[in-house]
């Protein structure tokens, strides 16, 4: 095996075990940041290593082994962990000469990537920082590929990733898995992060793609995982379940040319059926947990309608708009009600779900969202005020960043005025 190839396996099992192997040090030495590091040392030892002696049988268990031997040299060098330091240092190397060195690694995983997952996503740090967090410390991302994803300077992904390291520190967040109502209270932050990065793969805010599927890939593998190890929580299961329907439009959300396709325009019969099970037995975990009225699996709930709806036309939009209805009272916000205008729009016709749009008009946080003007010029439209249509439509395309969007957005407006 050339050196290229030993790094390009090397690059795969970055992505396969990093996440494990940083969650396992940061139980050690109970710093992110330092179990970051030495999990990044491991991996150069290995790109040094393994083209002469060829990758490990086990290549996690080198690695924590490697990782370990760092960690016990850091922990003697650093007065941070000067009092712990006889406790600490044995006990890891009881660990790394345990007889099955695999068990003892596997012995705390789930609770580990728990831990890792709750710490990365606390409440604490900034959204935007919790979402780099978890892409670099849980997705395997670089800093490069996270700035790429997000169309963001590295620089400024690199600034977002040390200072929420720092901020954990000096916030002196604990590396534990929360119990009981402080698990219930910090769920939700977990959640919003896994969600967040999933939609900025099913819709780009900007750039020239309308889909960035690695990042919904994320996103997914991140909520299974989730479930696996909170698996009584059924907003956990409610979320993969909309994030699985959801990512089931894929192929059909997007045209020849790269162009979006809207869901009443797809071709459905290219909507993954699998992914479409998946959700749907998810839904249906989450709702047998209690969680009907919860946000994500009334979301759910929603995608589902259009799941099971062989032909746009098929669509039970009485049933989406009591959804929605049941959705407002459970997570307000004025972008579920904007979907709620759409839903009753179609159910009831263009003139009520107008009046709700109307009534959103003045809204501070609707001010530059281009889904409102799009929404507004469709109903319009519906009802053939094609002035006030096109002039919404263009509106709309103003205040998008993405290039297809706003394409898609000039064309709707241009076809209004045919």
């Amino acid at each position: 095996m050339t050196a290229t190839d030993t790094h390009l396996v090397v690059e795969a099992i970055w992505r396969i075990e990093s996440s494990q192997l940083i969650a396992g040090l940061a139980r050690m030495v109970r710093d992110v940041g330092l179990a970051e590091e030495l999990a990044q040392d491991a991996f150069l030892a290995a790109l040094e290593t393994w083209p002469a002696t060829g990758i490990p049988e086990k290549p996690g268990a080198w690695l924590m082994a490697t990782a370990k031997r760092r960690a016990i040299d850091s922990l003697r060098r650093s007065k941070r962990f000067e009092i712990r330091e006889a406790e600490v240092a044995r006990g890891i190397e009881e660990r790394y000469y345990a007889a099955n060195l695999d068990a003892a690694i596997d012995d705390h995983v789930g609770d580990d990537l728990l831990s890792l997952i709750f710490t990365a996503c606390h409440p604490v740090l900034p959204i935007e920082a919790r979402v780099a967090l978890t892409l670099r410390l849980l997705g395997g991302l670089t800093v490069d590929e996270i700035a790429r994803a997000y169309l963001v300077p590295e620089p400024t992904i690199a600034q977002r990733i040390v200072r929420a390291k720092r901020g954990l520190t000096d916030a002196k967040v604990p590396f534990e898995v929360p119990r009981g109502a402080d698990l219930t209270a910090r769920l939700p932050s977990v959640l919003e992060v896994i969600y967040l990065i999933f939609n900025e793969g099913y819709s780009a805010t900007a750039g020239d793609d309308w889909l960035r599927p690695a990042l919904c890939e994320d996103a997914l593998r991140l909520g299974r995982v989730l479930v696996g190890l909170v698996p009584k929580e059924p907003e956990a299961h409610g979320l993969v379940a909309l994030m699985e329907i959801q990512a089931s439009r894929t192929r059909a959300r997007v045209g020849p040319g790269g162009e979006p396709v809207l869901l009443l325009d797809q071709d459905r019969a290219r909507w993954d059926r699998l992914l479409i099970r998946r959700g749907l037995a998810a839904l249906e975990r989450a709702e047998r947990l209690g969680g009907a009225h919860r946000p994500y699996t009334l979301q759910a709930a929603i995608a589902a309608c259009h799941a099971r709806a062989v032909t746009a036309a098929d669509t039970d939009w009485h049933r989406i708009a009591a959804l929605y209805g049941v959705l407002i009272e459970a997570a307000p916000s004025p972008i579920v009600e904007l979907n709620r205008a759409v839903a009753v729009g179609m159910a009831f016709g263009p003139g009520d779900g107008l009046k709700i749009v109307d009534s959103l008009r003045e809204e501070p946080s609707l001010q530059r969202y281009p889904y409102l003007a799009s929404v507004r010029g469709d109903l319009l439209r519906k009802l053939g005020r094609h002035m006030e249509a096109r002039a919404e439509f263009e509106r709309a395309a103003a205040l998008t960043q993405n290039t297809r969007e706003r394409d898609l957005l000039l064309r709707r407006a241009a076809s209004v005025e045919g």
